[in-house]
């Protein structure tokens, strides 16, 4: 028998004694999750993983950047759809806590995605994904490619520098890793393209590992910098616009953009314009522009070393040969009594068309006034008779004949406006939240004329007409405006609402078993503060956590202060009431009591 054989039967025999003990398997992997100063996003968190056994670890520190106190969680969604639910996790970690804000716990993954998120009030942004691949699946490595870009000598070396981007991609677990590794180099994580800039020749290896493990066969570039000419003077670029012109200047039916650059130094590479904030297009032989109107072209030039000259700019006018004037009508709309006058207002709509160099210019009159531009429908409200005159004029410098509609205003039975009313209903909470939803319902009243018109809107949304009860659903706090207007065309007053839509699925507990003492208690010191629910499910006891280990005295009053600190930065707690509660704890004894004159120096530091 080989001496293995009888090695592992003895291993065996031990432990069927029970002198030796089974190994256990250390989790396959380990997640990591950091917290900082911000209340918007985690400081790092995973992206992917594979399914077991696995060490999650959670540490909100000041070494991952928490310089403040702030407390986070990392809670496992376990409600949503379209995520696994089979973990739950729910880490509470502050700087100041007794583990100094790292925490572990040992969790089995299974294949699909997880969400995870933040419970403290405030930091509701604070929410993620990763996915778990099925790595049994999975045996392909990614696909990984290069691409190198610079200015290039007629010799193909690059000038200066050279840029090289990688690309990977993986159908199956999908990319976890790129690396790259230049002239023999130790690898580097590959996250933005990389600029080389010594001077002589270079290689570049790459490569890319998917969450599976799987990773791709080295790929290789290799490539020569030399040294730039010594050009840094940008070339010069001129612009000439010709055509034939009318007396003020105008280019009739075409005109042509002309670009000369020149560059003393080494060569022009390119020359490029854009007309009428267009996209920059390679400028390769005169442009004609023919469209009617006043024009704008940019332009400019880059040499052969990369610089670039100064954008040059150009603006002329395009006439269409045009002796037509444009055609304008004018029509009148309103309320009419029997007579054909208009009650209470009428209005005036002017409209000019030009098939020749386009229409340059609409203008009205009211009552032989001043001419003036038409840019809306003209209300006419004075009661009596009015004459509204209106011409246009085209690119052309074409302009109709003046034109004229004849009407009149008679008095309206109604000037009182309507009243507009909104009311909101739905499913409240102890906050007088609307719980999922809110639902808004406008009406209106008017004694006169009678409604025409009700509209509303939602926050800085649009004014839209309403037709039937508004449903919110939006979650934040949000106001709703009403009005009305009538026949007549009076409008009331905007009236609005506010009210706040929280989620119909309540956060979980952070504290399930929690201290419910009616007045934060220290140690047996009275701090005569109500123990009220932080908003979490912890109660200001817990967040505290007087039962915790605490290397001294000095330590548990540094975390009492900086928890307390962040409930009143987020509005739970008032300066008064922290104040109490950290008297309470220097004249504790938890940690360890300090001495009766520390005890008074500290309380005067406080106050």
């Amino acid at each position: 028998m080989s001496p293995r054989p009888i090695a592992v039967l003895l291993a065996a025999f031990l432990v069927l004694l029970g002198l030796v003990t089974p190994a256990v398997a250390a989790p396959v992997q380990t997640l990591t999750w950091t917290g900082s100063n911000s209340t918007t996003e985690y400081a790092s968190a995973p992206t992917g993983a594979l399914p077991g056994e696995t060490t999650i670890v959670f540490e909100n520190s000041e070494a991952t950047g928490n310089t403040t106190g702030m407390s986070h969680t990392l809670t496992f969604d376990t409600s949503t759809p379209g995520y696994n639910h089979d973990v739950s996790l729910n880490v509470l970690a502050n700087p100041f806590d007794p583990q100094n804000g790292r925490h572990e716990a040992v969790v089995t993954l299974t294949p699909g995605k997880y969400r995870y998120f933040c419970t403290i009030p405030g930091h509701t942004t604070m929410v993620g994904e990763f996915v778990v691949s099925d790595g049994t699946g999975d045996t392909t490595a990614p696909v990984v490619t290069a691409a190198v870009a610079g200015d290039r000598d007629p010799s193909g070396n690059y000038i200066a520098s050279a840029t090289v981007s990688l690309t990977a991609t993986d159908a199956g677990s999908g990319v976890a890793s790129v690396e790259y590794q230049l002239d023999g180099g130790s690898w580097t994580a590959y996250s933005a393209p990389v600029v080389v800039s010594a001077v002589g020749m270079h290689m570049l290896h790459y490569r890319a590992t998917d969450v599976a493990g799987n990773t791709s066969a080295e790929g290789m570039e290799h490539f020569t910098i030399v040294a730039g000419q010594g050009d840094t003077s940008p070339p010069t670029v001129t612009a000439a616009i010709t055509g034939t012109q009318d007396s003020s200047g105008n280019y009739i039916d075409v005109a042509t953009v002309r670009l000369t650059a020149t560059d003393a130094d080494s060569a022009v590479a390119s020359v490029e314009y854009q007309l009428d904030g267009g996209a920059w297009t390679a400028y390769t032989a005169p442009v004609a522009v023919t469209g009617a109107g006043e024009h704008m072209v940019h332009f400019r030039a880059t040499d052969t070393a990369g610089n670039t000259s100064p954008e040059g700019m150009s603006h002329f006018t395009v006439v269409k040969s045009d002796t037509t004037p444009p055609t304008v009508t004018a029509s009148v709309a309103g309320t009419q009594d029997t007579g054909g006058n208009y009650v209470g207002k009428a209005t005036v709509t002017v409209v000019a068309s030009d098939t020749g160099s386009g229409v340059a210019a609409t203008e009205y009159q009211v009552d032989g006034g001043a001419w003036t531009a038409y840019t809306a429908p003209v209300a006419v409200t004075a009661v009596g008779a009015h004459t509204v005159g209106y011409r246009a004029r085209d690119v052309a410098g074409n302009t109709s004949a003046p034109a004229s509609v004849s009407f009149t205003v008679v008095a309206g039975g109604d000037t009182t406006a309507p009243v507009a009313s909104l009311a909101v209903s739905g499913r409240q909470d102890g906050n007088w939240s609307y719980v999922g939803q809110a639902t808004v319902t406008l009406a209106a009243t008017d004694a006169g004329s009678g409604v025409d018109s009700v509209e509303y809107k939602v926050d800085s949304g649009a004014w839209t007409r309403y037709t039937a009860p508004v449903v919110v659903s939006a979650l934040g706090a949000h106001t709703v405006g009403a009005r009305a207007t009538d026949v007549a065309g009076n409008a009331s007053l905007e009236v609005f609402g506010a009210f706040t839509v929280v989620s119909a699925t309540p956060p979980p507990d952070a504290c399930p078993v929690s201290d419910t003492r009616e007045t934060v208690v220290i140690g047996g010191v009275d701090s005569q503060v109500e123990n009220i629910d932080i908003g979490n499910g912890c109660t200001l006891n817990d967040v505290i956590d007087e039962n915790a280990e605490y290397a001294s005295h000095d330590r548990f009053v540094k975390h009492v202060k900086a928890v307390t600190q962040e409930l009143v930065g987020n509005g739970v707690l008032s300066s008064g009431d922290r104040n109490r509660i950290v008297t309470a704890a220097i004249e504790s004894d938890i940690g360890g009591a300090p001495t009766a004159g520390a005890r008074a120096g500290d309380v005067r530091k406080l106050l």
